[in-house]
């Protein structure tokens, strides 16, 4: 009984670091809002700022995993922790659109290091064989804190300070959670060998490696992507204002947060293979959807669809490649966390695909198409349970 009370009193602040995780989200509904702010911004120029944001996980997600090997974990995530309090003041002390720029900038690198870090160390409070469960978990805490983020901000929209109101809370949050697992001592497994450059891309001899880590650029891309256009989306074909479009997202957020609960529940029934090709085909029917209606509900009961089916995909690729090269955990994870760039990747494109066909219908279609390649990563998936 006590080595399960320590176990949880391990484990509650590093699910807390999946909730900071979360903080990323918010530049979906955040470009919209920026863009409102300020009237010279396009859907082009709007979406820069998910570039700003997600271009640091191409860069710092290697030397992360370096800075990882010689500080250890915990002291990585509490270094990104406050990173993230930084972010979030530099808002509040100047508001304009360069400061925005540069605030989800350092948001982007504080996430690279909380992404890179956060999972490893998941490996140091839980057994191996729970490792699938609580990483489906920390995407559950994470995707709670993504649906609550557009609430927030919709309800602070009427406030005397306006949305920027969420920059404040998400600063006195992210330093709860700095100073809870700095309080916390955690044990961490013996160091490895040393992460390099060459190394880690030594990971990509492995054909399933390469594989999985497209399948997080594209992940990563769809969701930045979704959460961008799927209130323009709503404002376009619906007639609702801002505010009310934003909501759109916490119903997104709403349905991932279902399911990576129900994800957990299912993982422990089914294997890994039948819930990722259930769950891969479950979001493409609700994104045909999407494109193929204008009704509001309609749409919502789509994103839903969409939801329930992304929810678990991530943690299912991050377990299957940290359990393909269990050894080397801390390369695996910078690699991965490499692909969370697709966030800056796909929401640029959309945004001049946009802009030329005058309507977010055609940056829906584009995410259609990119999202077949996770139907083609079906067959990789069954593959590597297959040996």
């Amino acid at each position: 009984m006590e080595k399960k009370d320590t176990i949880r009193i391990k484990i509650l602040p590093v699910m807390f670091g999946f909730f900071i995780m979360g903080f990323v989200d918010i530049i979906g509904i955040a470009i919209n809002y920026v863009k409102q702010d300020f009237i010279f911004l396009n859907d082009t120029l709007a979406n820069m700022l998910a570039m700003s944001c997600f271009f640091w996980f191409l860069v710092l997600s290697i030397p992360t995993g370096m800075l990882m090997n010689k500080i250890g974990r915990k002291r990585t995530v509490l270094l990104s922790f406050v990173l993230q309090v930084i972010a979030f003041c530099i808002p509040i002390i100047s508001y304009d659109f360069i400061m925005v720029m540069i605030a989800f900038a350092v948001v982007g690198i504080g996430n690279t290091l909380l992404q890179v870090a956060l999972n490893p160390l998941v490996t140091d409070v839980v057994q191996k064989g729970k490792l699938t469960g609580t990483l489906t978990l920390g995407q559950f805490v994470k995707a709670v804190c993504s649906f609550l983020g557009p609430i927030i901000t919709s309800w602070a929209s009427g406030m005397a300070f306006g949305w920027k109101l969420i920059f404040p809370v998400y600063a006195v949050t992210s330093l709860i959670a700095l100073v809870w697992l700095w309080l916390t001592p955690i044990e961490e497994s013996k160091k490895g060998e040393t992460v390099s450059f060459r190394m880690t891309f030594k990971l990509f001899n492995d054909t399933y490696i390469v594989a999985f880590f497209i399948g997080i650029l594209v992940l990563v891309g769809v969701d930045v992507g979704m959460n961008t256009t799927f209130p323009k989306l709503l404002m376009e074909r619906c007639g609702l204002e801002l505010n009310e479009a934003g909501l759109g997202n916490s119903v997104y957020f709403f349905a991932r947060t279902l399911g990576a609960l129900g994800g957990g529940i299912f993982l422990l029934k089914y294997s890994e293979t039948k819930f990722f090709t259930f769950s891969v085909l479950l979001a493409a029917i609700g994104l045909v959807g999407m494109l193929m209606t204008g009704n509001l509900w309609a749409m919502l009961a789509c994103v839903v669809i969409f939801g329930l089916g992304y929810a678990n995909l991530f943690a299912i690729i991050f377990s299957l490649s940290l359990k393909r090269v269990s050894d080397r955990a801390n390369e695996v994870s910078a690699l991965l966390i490499m692909g969370v760039s697709g966030g800056a990747l796909l929401p640029p494109l959309l945004g001049v695909v946009s802009d030329k066909f005058g309507t977010q219908m055609a940056a829906l279609l584009v995410i259609a198409i990119v999202w077949l390649y996770m139907v083609w990563l079906i067959g990789k998936v069954k593959g590597i349970n297959s040996k």
